[in-house]
């Protein structure tokens, strides 16, 4: 783009508002006597901002949107590694954005150790698009990327950014919305953007991205039949997957798991595949900070992300993003399946803690993928010597361990009633007869 025209740039920013020894064994045996019986990687929460390119006193371009980035990049060691990241406090539009002419607004938003967004808009007489978004990572920024093989700057772009509208209408989205490009992704939500907005401000006439609108299902519709292409296969083995970083380990986990995935085969019907991780043909890797740990979990065509963050309010964890990436091998209209969920609160465990849950839980992504977690153990900070911290049970554990307790007390109490009108029993017999 041209930076032939004057431009000034302002920017704003708005907030949105003791497992003890005895019960593990006990758990343990009972589960292997009387039959068998997650984990996932976001960052902070990201925030709306306000950006706005302005030539002399005219505004070509406001947008409002808040932003989460996944890149993968090469290490030193060639293993690979994923960073996870939102767009900070200190993003602000740069300089060379620019409203060319009043032609094709161009939006620069720099942030970090020179990091940035890129937005190129043009304009199509009664109505105006994105047609590019481009991403460019300084990957040497050790903090963010450390350990990168080849310090630099890694730049990606896509032009298959369904945004427009017509001229004065507001483009709105507040679901998410991901963009794929080779090794990153970008996650837009909370999405307001207009091109040559009147009186320097959002349009009152909106249009509504796809995501937000409710669908509406005729009532001549047959409702699809659910065919399950595969028998459930077995309880899926238990796999031990920890993060290392600066030779500490600052994340551990061990769980089973099993996917779920809900798909539409060619003839429009519903089908379901299960299928479980195999430990022994999983690689895992990751990295952490302070407040946020991210674990990667890759098994021939499938590949898992999990990210956990910090609620410094409540001094808690909790899973914030689950994503997957698989192949189904079926016959199915895509061959390639992904799902993924920004907005989880799920194992939420006091710092310091472990989270503990030997029960079978479904973590539901949505309405197409969902994960069963067996025997999951997993603390994702403040870890000590690579050993787990005091456990803090799953609600499944300690209804598990209600039940017993409660048969235990109901047998007790029989059995003191039986005593007692024994015993009383005992008392009127002999008051019935009399020493001559």
């Amino acid at each position: 783009m041209s930076g032939g025209s004057s431009c000034s740039c302002c920017l704003t920013s708005n907030r949105p508002p003791p497992l003890s020894l005895f019960s593990a064994m006990i758990r343990a045996v009972s589960r292997r006597l009387f039959g068998p019986l997650l984990l996932l990687g976001f960052v902070q929460v990201a925030l709306t901002r306000r950006f706005e390119v302005k030539a002399g006193n005219n505004t070509c371009l406001l947008a409002e949107f808040s932003a989460n980035f996944s890149v993968s990049y090469e290490t030193i060691d060639k293993k690979g590694a994923t960073v996870l990241f939102s767009l900070p406090d200190d993003a602000k539009v740069n300089p060379s954005s620019n409203c060319n002419n009043m032609t094709a607004p161009l939006l620069v938003v720099s942030f970090g150790n020179d990091h940035s967004l890129s937005m190129n808009f043009s304009n199509h007489g009664a109505s105006y698009k994105m047609e590019s978004l481009t991403i460019a990572c300084n990957e040497s920024d050790g903090g963010l990327f450390p350990n990168a093989s080849s310090p630099g700057l890694l730049v990606k772009t896509s032009s298959s950014v369904e945004i427009s509208a017509k001229v004065n209408t507001t483009y709105s989205c507040m679901s998410d919305s991901t963009v794929h490009m080779e090794n990153v992704n970008v996650t837009l939500s909370k999405v307001r953007i207009e091109a040559f907005p009147p009186n320097d401000d959002f349009s009152k006439n909106e249009t509504i991205c796809h995501a937000d609108v409710t669908p509406t299902v005729p009532t001549t519709t047959l409702v699809p039949t659910l065919t399950p292409t595969t028998p459930p296969p077995s309880i899926p083995v238990r796999g031990k997957y920890n993060v290392t970083i600066n030779n500490g380990t600052c994340l551990l986990a061990e769980m089973g798991l099993q996917l779920n995935v809900t798909y539409t085969t060619p003839d429009n019907k519903i089908a379901v595949k299960v299928f479980n991780i195999q430990p022994g043909m999983t690689i895992s890797n990751g990295n952490c900070s302070s407040d946020r740990a991210f674990l990667q979990l890759i098994d021939q065509s499938t590949t898992l992300n999990f990210l956990f963050v910090v609620n410094t309010t409540t001094n808690k964890f909790y899973l914030k993003e689950l994503n997957v990436s698989t192949s189904l091998n079926l016959s199915t209209k895509s061959k390639e399946f992904t799902a993924e969920n920004t907005n989880l609160t799920y194992l939420q465990t006091t710092l310091g803690k472990s989270y503990l849950c030997l029960s079978k839980q479904m973590l539901k992504v949505n309405q197409n993928f969902s994960i069963n977690a067996f025997e999951l153990h997993v603390q994702p900070f403040k870890v000590d010597n690579a050993k787990y911290g005091t456990a803090e049970e799953c609600q499944m554990d300690k209804d598990d361990m209600l039940i017993p307790i409660i048969v235990g007390a109901a047998l007790a109490g029989l059995v003191l009633i039986v005593l007692i009108a024994y015993l009383i029993g005992r008392k009127r017999s002999h008051a019935g007869y009399q020493t001559i």
